[in-house]
C-alpha cells in the first residue's frame, strides 16, 4: 500500500512539473506583433548648444544615427542644411533637414492623412531602445545636448512607451555630463532596408 502511494506521490510530483514547465514557457514566448501604418514626417532641426558644436553635414550624421537607433524606417534620410560654414566645418548654427518614417499601431497614419489612404499595414512590434555614451557606437558624451533636444523636439514624433530619462548636460563642459535615454518604440522588426521600403509601400 505504502508503494502505491509512493508511486503516486512521484506521478503527481512529474505531472505538476510538467505542468508548471508549459506554463513557464508560455509566459517567456514574446506576444505576437500588432498591424501598423508608416507615417511620414519631414522636419527642419536646427541645433542649440553651449559645449559641442557641430559642422552641418556632421549633424546630418547623428541625427540620422538617431533617427534609425530610435526605431525609424531604415530609409531615414538627414541632408545638411543651410549653412554658413562650408562642408565638414563647424558651425554655431547647424541645421539639418529630415525626412523619416516612424511606425504607429492601427490605422492611424491613414486616417490622420500622414500616409496615403489604403497604403499596407506591417507588423510591428515594442523594442527597447538605450541611448548612451558609445550606444550606439557613434554616441559620445559631448553629444548630450544634441540628444537632449532630439528627444524633445523628434522624439515625439516616433510612438513610444516607458520613457526613463536621466540625462544631464553640464552647459560648456562634458564632465559631469551623462546621456542616459531609455524607452520602448514601436517599430518593425529588423528587416533589410529594401524589405522595410517595400513594406512601407512608398
Amino acid at each position: 500500500m505504502n508503494t502505491r502511494w509512493k508511486l503516486a506521490a512521484v506521478l503527481g510530483c512529474i505531472l505538476f512539473s510538467a505542468l508548471l514547465g508549459s506554463r513557464t514557457s508560455l509566459a517567456d514566448t514574446p506576444s505576437a506583433g500588432e498591424p501598423g501604418i508608416w507615417q511620414k514626417h519631414e522636419y527642419s532641426f536646427a541645433f542649440l548648444g553651449f559645449t559641442s558644436t557641430y559642422s552641418c553635414d556632421g549633424l546630418a550624421t547623428k541625427l540620422r544615427l538617431l533617427l534609425i537607433a530610435s526605431g525609424a524606417r531604415h530609409d531615414a534620410k538627414a541632408r545638411a542644411g543651410a549653412c554658413a560654414s562650408g562642408f565638414g566645418r563647424p558651425d554655431k548654427f547647424a541645421r539639418a533637414d529630415l525626412t523619416f518614417y516612424t511606425l504607429a499601431p492601427g490605422q492611424t497614419g491613414a486616417v490622420s492623412g500622414a500616409t496615403p489612404i489604403g497604403a499596407t499595414p506591417v507588423d510591428g512590434i515594442w523594442q527597447p531602445v538605450s541611448l548612451a555614451d558609445r550606444s550606439p557606437r557613434e554616441l559620445s558624451t559631448g553629444d548630450c545636448e544634441l540628444v537632449d533636444q532630439f528627444r524633445t523636439a523628434v522624439l515625439p514624433m516616433f510612438t513610444t512607451r516607458n520613457i526613463d530619462n536621466h540625462t544631464t548636460c553640464v552647459p560648456h563642459q562634458l564632465s559631469g555630463s551623462v546621456i542616459n535615454l531609455k524607452f520602448e518604440s514601436f517599430s518593425a522588426p529588423s528587416l533589410p532596408r529594401k524589405a522595410q521600403a517595400q513594406q512601407g509601400g512608398s
